[in-house]
Protein backbone atom coordinates (compact mmCIF):
# COMPACT_ATOMS: atom_id res chain seq x y z
CA UNK A 1 0.00 0.00 0.00
CA UNK A 2 1.47 3.61 -0.56
CA UNK A 3 1.90 6.29 1.76
CA UNK A 4 -0.58 9.29 1.38
CA UNK A 5 1.27 11.93 -0.28
CA UNK A 6 2.68 14.36 2.31
CA UNK A 7 1.76 18.08 2.08
CA UNK A 8 4.99 19.30 0.18
CA UNK A 9 4.34 16.57 -2.55
CA UNK A 10 0.40 17.73 -2.83
CA UNK A 11 1.61 21.17 -3.24
CA UNK A 12 4.30 20.66 -6.31
CA UNK A 13 1.06 18.37 -7.64
CA UNK A 14 -1.00 21.71 -7.56
CA UNK A 15 1.44 23.53 -9.29
CA UNK A 16 2.25 21.45 -11.84
CA UNK A 17 -1.67 21.48 -12.88
CA UNK A 18 -1.60 24.94 -12.72
CA UNK A 19 1.49 25.58 -14.74
CA UNK A 20 -0.47 22.77 -17.66
CA UNK A 21 -3.97 25.06 -16.71
CA UNK A 22 -1.54 28.11 -18.22
CA UNK A 23 -0.03 25.84 -20.84
CA UNK A 24 -3.08 25.26 -22.01
CA UNK A 25 -4.94 28.46 -21.64
CA UNK A 26 -2.38 30.23 -23.65
CA UNK A 27 -2.40 27.35 -26.48
CA UNK A 28 -5.92 28.84 -27.01
CA UNK A 29 -5.31 32.33 -26.82
CA UNK A 30 -2.47 31.43 -30.13
CA UNK A 31 -4.85 28.84 -31.85
CA UNK A 32 -7.00 31.70 -32.17
CA UNK A 33 -4.90 34.51 -33.24
CA UNK A 34 -3.37 31.75 -35.82
CA UNK A 35 -7.02 31.20 -36.29
CA UNK A 36 -7.78 34.63 -37.63
CA UNK A 37 -4.91 35.97 -39.54
CA UNK A 38 -5.31 32.04 -41.61
CA UNK A 39 -9.07 33.12 -42.30
CA UNK A 40 -9.63 29.44 -39.91
CA UNK A 41 -13.14 29.89 -39.03
CA UNK A 42 -13.04 26.43 -37.57
CA UNK A 43 -9.84 26.85 -35.87
CA UNK A 44 -10.94 29.94 -34.04
CA UNK A 45 -14.53 28.32 -33.01
CA UNK A 46 -12.55 25.74 -31.55
CA UNK A 47 -11.57 28.05 -28.62
CA UNK A 48 -14.72 28.77 -27.72
CA UNK A 49 -17.05 26.85 -25.42
CA UNK A 50 -20.58 26.44 -27.83
CA UNK A 51 -22.73 28.96 -25.41
CA UNK A 52 -19.17 31.41 -25.25
CA UNK A 53 -20.31 34.81 -25.43
CA UNK A 54 -17.71 37.45 -27.83
CA UNK A 55 -18.37 41.16 -27.37
CA UNK A 56 -15.87 42.42 -30.29
CA UNK A 57 -17.72 46.19 -30.74
CA UNK A 58 -19.00 45.47 -33.91
CA UNK A 59 -19.82 41.95 -32.93
CA UNK A 60 -21.72 40.75 -30.22
CA UNK A 61 -22.91 37.15 -29.91
CA UNK A 62 -21.64 33.96 -29.65
CA UNK A 63 -17.72 32.79 -30.14
CA UNK A 64 -19.20 30.15 -32.78
CA UNK A 65 -20.56 32.65 -34.73
CA UNK A 66 -18.02 35.24 -34.43
CA UNK A 67 -15.40 32.59 -35.89
CA UNK A 68 -17.54 33.04 -38.82
CA UNK A 69 -18.13 36.89 -39.27
CA UNK A 70 -14.43 37.83 -38.70
CA UNK A 71 -13.48 35.52 -41.55
CA UNK A 72 -15.84 37.32 -43.66
CA UNK A 73 -14.92 40.77 -42.79
CA UNK A 74 -11.06 40.25 -43.15
CA UNK A 75 -11.24 38.58 -46.10
CA UNK A 76 -10.88 42.34 -47.33
CA UNK A 77 -7.69 42.70 -46.19
CA UNK A 78 -4.01 41.16 -47.78
CA UNK A 79 -2.87 40.25 -44.40
CA UNK A 80 -3.35 40.39 -41.03
CA UNK A 81 -1.17 39.57 -37.80
CA UNK A 82 -2.17 39.60 -34.31
CA UNK A 83 0.01 39.57 -31.70
CA UNK A 84 -0.40 38.93 -28.08
CA UNK A 85 1.79 39.68 -24.97
CA UNK A 86 0.99 40.48 -21.35
CA UNK A 87 -0.89 37.33 -20.43
CA UNK A 88 -2.22 38.01 -16.84
CA UNK A 89 -3.95 34.58 -15.80
CA UNK A 90 -5.93 34.71 -12.56
CA UNK A 91 -7.95 31.13 -11.52
CA UNK A 92 -10.70 31.29 -9.26
CA UNK A 93 -10.99 27.65 -8.33
CA UNK A 94 -10.15 24.59 -10.16
CA UNK A 95 -12.46 25.51 -13.42
CA UNK A 96 -12.27 28.79 -14.09
CA UNK A 97 -9.44 31.62 -14.89
CA UNK A 98 -9.65 35.25 -15.27
CA UNK A 99 -7.66 36.06 -18.44
CA UNK A 100 -6.02 39.54 -19.72
CA UNK A 101 -4.14 39.47 -22.96
CA UNK A 102 -2.72 42.57 -24.33
CA UNK A 103 -3.08 42.21 -28.36
CA UNK A 104 -1.77 44.43 -31.19
CA UNK A 105 -3.07 43.65 -34.70
CA UNK A 106 -2.46 44.80 -38.17
CA UNK A 107 -4.14 44.49 -41.29
CA UNK A 108 -2.75 45.53 -44.41
CA UNK A 109 -4.67 46.56 -47.59
CA UNK A 110 -3.93 47.60 -50.98
CA UNK A 111 -5.93 50.12 -53.16
CA UNK A 112 -5.23 52.43 -55.85
CA UNK A 113 -3.71 54.99 -53.29
CA UNK A 114 -1.14 52.71 -52.05
CA UNK A 115 -0.75 50.21 -49.02
CA UNK A 116 -2.63 50.94 -45.99
CA UNK A 117 -1.82 49.46 -42.25
CA UNK A 118 -4.40 49.79 -40.11
CA UNK A 119 -3.42 49.02 -36.48
CA UNK A 120 -5.43 48.25 -33.30
CA UNK A 121 -3.94 48.04 -29.90
CA UNK A 122 -6.25 46.80 -27.17
CA UNK A 123 -6.66 44.06 -24.82
CA UNK A 124 -8.75 40.46 -24.40
CA UNK A 125 -10.39 40.28 -21.31
CA UNK A 126 -11.97 36.66 -21.04
CA UNK A 127 -13.31 34.03 -18.52
CA UNK A 128 -12.33 31.07 -19.45
CA UNK A 129 -13.28 27.46 -18.25
CA UNK A 130 -12.74 24.27 -17.94
CA UNK A 131 -15.26 21.69 -19.04
CA UNK A 132 -15.02 17.71 -19.53
CA UNK A 133 -11.56 18.39 -19.37
CA UNK A 134 -10.54 21.21 -22.03
CA UNK A 135 -10.04 24.73 -21.69
CA UNK A 136 -11.82 27.28 -23.80
CA UNK A 137 -13.08 30.83 -23.34
CA UNK A 138 -16.95 30.98 -21.60
CA UNK A 139 -17.08 35.17 -22.00
CA UNK A 140 -14.78 37.37 -24.16
CA UNK A 141 -15.00 41.42 -24.45
CA UNK A 142 -12.11 43.21 -26.38
CA UNK A 143 -11.38 46.37 -25.10
CA UNK A 144 -10.40 48.92 -26.84
CA UNK A 145 -6.81 51.04 -26.10
CA UNK A 146 -6.04 53.03 -29.68
CA UNK A 147 -5.92 52.26 -33.33
CA UNK A 148 -4.40 54.38 -36.38
CA UNK A 149 -4.20 53.82 -40.11
CA UNK A 150 -1.21 54.57 -41.88
CA UNK A 151 -0.25 54.80 -45.47
CA UNK A 152 3.21 53.08 -46.09
CA UNK A 153 5.81 52.07 -48.54
CA UNK A 154 6.45 48.80 -48.90
CA UNK A 155 10.01 47.94 -47.60
CA UNK A 156 10.71 44.64 -49.82
CA UNK A 157 9.90 44.04 -53.03
CA UNK A 158 6.76 40.97 -53.75
CA UNK A 159 8.12 37.74 -54.10
CA UNK A 160 11.40 38.40 -52.23
CA UNK A 161 10.18 35.98 -49.32
CA UNK A 162 7.41 32.91 -49.43
CA UNK A 163 3.95 34.62 -48.90
CA UNK A 164 1.46 34.02 -46.09
CA UNK A 165 -1.79 32.02 -47.33
CA UNK A 166 -4.80 33.17 -45.40
CA UNK A 167 -6.03 29.27 -45.30
CA UNK A 168 -4.95 26.19 -43.94
CA UNK A 169 -2.87 25.88 -47.29
CA UNK A 170 -0.47 28.00 -45.11
CA UNK A 171 3.12 26.35 -44.43
CA UNK A 172 1.98 26.78 -40.56
CA UNK A 173 -0.22 24.05 -40.80
CA UNK A 174 1.28 20.34 -41.27
CA UNK A 175 0.01 18.44 -44.32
Amino acid sequence: MRPAPDEHTVRIDTNIQRLLDEREIHRRLTDYCRGVDRCDAELIASVYHPDATDDHGSFVGLGVDFAGYVVDRLRRYDATMHTITNTTIDFAGDDTAHVETYVHAEHRRADEAGTEIVSFGGRYVDRFERRHGAWRIADRVVVHEWDRTDRVTLAFEPGRFRPGIRTRDDLSYPT
